[in-house]
């Protein structure tokens, strides 16, 4: 029931609305947006047909007319060959310049996009397939045909653009449709949260260093700069190297990564010789950080502002941001509700000032593709129930307490307990399974399993070894511990992870 929601009050919040109007039903919305990620790209094109979109390092740089040109004729060539308005398109392709040709392709072929997570095994790739119901595959093997230039009719702010998958609680992913309003909605977010300016909308240049079929590298950067009419240069493979030369060379101004890779990169002495005053903004996200990591990144990023982002694929990009000002006395929080973003607590115990955070705004997704039982249950009465605990302060400030929905999230990307948990006891010596995270000062938190076998013995080789044949590689454990007996439980029969996560001694970690 709404009525149990707590809001949490912008009184002290330093994000100030501005050009914003709420809806009848208590939404929050821009009044100022683009009628259309499509009219956004058109505008550019008219304004600035020269100016640079999309680099790839050591591969093609397009223009925004080259980028707008290459799409329409591909756009064209989709309806050509079939593709009619509404109907899904996988894209496989890797980060680069053909992932981007793709996703705008499609968007002006008036189809949607689904953007397939390249490291999943065979099997979980053909369940997105399925699931989404795509009718054709854009990648390294699939090559988009050209045909006379194209441009669907009829876009409106509501339409469906693309569909992202979730990494799944209960052991397959969910689809989450993405309109026009959501992804314009999001990157507005970002530039008021992040307080991103410059003398032409043009300079902004980021690097994105993340997969594009992540909600970070597509929605918090690539649209964002985007939507600002700047350049998104884009790395096909992390490379620790190139990352820094790049900084430089592409004159990079604005990041946003994960903490593991500004953990790994920080610690490189070519870094700490390069020129880093250009860069105006970082953030980062997607995983814990430790504090001292903060302050290496203010000392390493001196003239720089500094934010921590918090979101989920629901809700498009971020829904709350930490500051540049709180970055270093609150680095354990992940900030206040963005502009558009209404936020509230529903309480689990007598705290009010504790619970599970819910979430409404014009960037939340409207529900589930094609699960209305898990729709149902995730979206009520115009919030969406996160599935995270978290703890807000006087100043409206929040910290994660727990995840309600038992997500690693391991170097920024979201692996579901529940399915590793689920492979682990396929093995028939298991009578018991618990993943938890293992915290680790680099990749943020890794996965480990506690196993009950009972009187029957298996080796913690073995356990990864099948976990290797059955899942996709990030999401194998790396820790095995072994309980002698059956594994704490609660009254309604649920394994007591906060009980295991006290008292478990993980031993030898196994590589990946």
């Amino acid at each position: 029931m709404t009525s149990q929601i707590r809001m949490i009050g912008r009184e002290r919040n330093p994000f100030v609305r501005r050009g914003v109007e709420i809806a009848a039903d208590g939404t929050a919305h821009y009044t100022d947006l683009p009628a259309s990620l499509l009219a956004m790209l058109q505008g550019h094109v008219q304004r600035m047909p020269d100016a640079e979109a999309v680099v790839e390092l050591g591969g093609e740089r397009l223009s925004y007319r080259q980028l707008w040109d290459r799409c329409a004729e591909m756009a064209g060539g989709l309806r050509a060959s079939g593709l009619k308005h509404g109907e899904r398109v996988a894209i496989t392709h890797p980060a680069g310049v053909q992932w981007v040709l793709a996703y705008w392709a499609v968007m002006m072929a008036g189809g949607i996009s689904v953007a397939v997570n390249t490291r999943l095994t065979a099997e979980e790739v053909a369940y997105v397939r399925q699931d989404a119901g795509v009718v054709r595959e854009l990648g390294p093997d699939h090559e988009c045909p050209k045909g006379a230039p194209y441009l669907a009719p009829d876009v409106s702010a509501t339409s469906v653009v693309t569909i992202f998958y979730t990494s799944g609680t209960t052991g397959n992913a969910k689809g989450v449709p993405f309109t026009h309003e959501n992804l314009l909605t999001s990157s507005r977010n970002i530039i008021d949260a992040l307080r991103i300016s410059a003398p032409s909308a043009s300079d902004i240049r980021t690097l994105i260093s993340v997969p594009l079929f992540h909600v970070t590298g597509c929605n918090t950067q690539m649209m964002v700069v985007a939507f600002l009419g700047g350049t998104a240069v884009i790395m096909p493979q992390f490379d620790r190297e190139k990352f820094v030369s790049a900084i430089v060379e592409e004159g990079i101004n604005f990041i946003i990564t994960v903490p593991t890779i500004y953990a790994l990169v920080l610690r490189m002495p070519q870094f700490q010789a390069i020129d880093r005053t250009r860069v105006r903004w970082v953030a980062y996200g997607g995983a814990p950080i430790a504090p001292t990591l903060v302050r290496e990144l203010k000392q390493a990023f001196a003239h720089a502002r500094m934010a921590n982002g918090f979101g989920m694929t629901e809700t498009t990009s971020i829904i709350a941001a930490l500051p540049d000002e709180d970055t270093l006395e609150f680095a354990d929080s992940v900030g206040y509700a963005v502009p558009t973003v209404d936020l509230g607590i529903v309480a689990l115990d007598d705290d009010p000032n504790v619970g599970e955070l819910v979430a409404r705004g014009g960037n939340v997704t409207a529900g589930y593709w094609n699960k209305p039982e898990e729709t149902a249950r995730s979206f009520r009465g115009g919030w969406y129930y996160t599935g995270d605990i978290v703890r807000v302060d006087d100043h409206g400030r929040l910290f994660l307490v727990d995840r309600k929905k038992d997500i690693i999230i391991r170097g920024g990307e979201n692996i579901s307990s529940v399915e590793v948990e689920a492979a682990v006891l396929a093995m028939p010596e298991v009578l018991e399974a618990a993943v938890l995270a293992v915290a680790d000062d680099v990749l943020g938190e890794k996965v480990g399993v506690v196993v009950h076998t009972g009187e029957k013995e298996i080796s913690p080789e073995a356990i990864v070894a099948h976990c290797r044949s059955r899942l996709a590689r990030y999401k194998v454990p790396q820790f095995v511990s072994f309980s002698s007996s059956p594994l704490p439980r609660s009254a309604a029969g649920k394994v007591l992870k906060r009980d295991l996560r006290n008292h478990v001694a993980w031993g030898r970690e196994f590589p990946l």
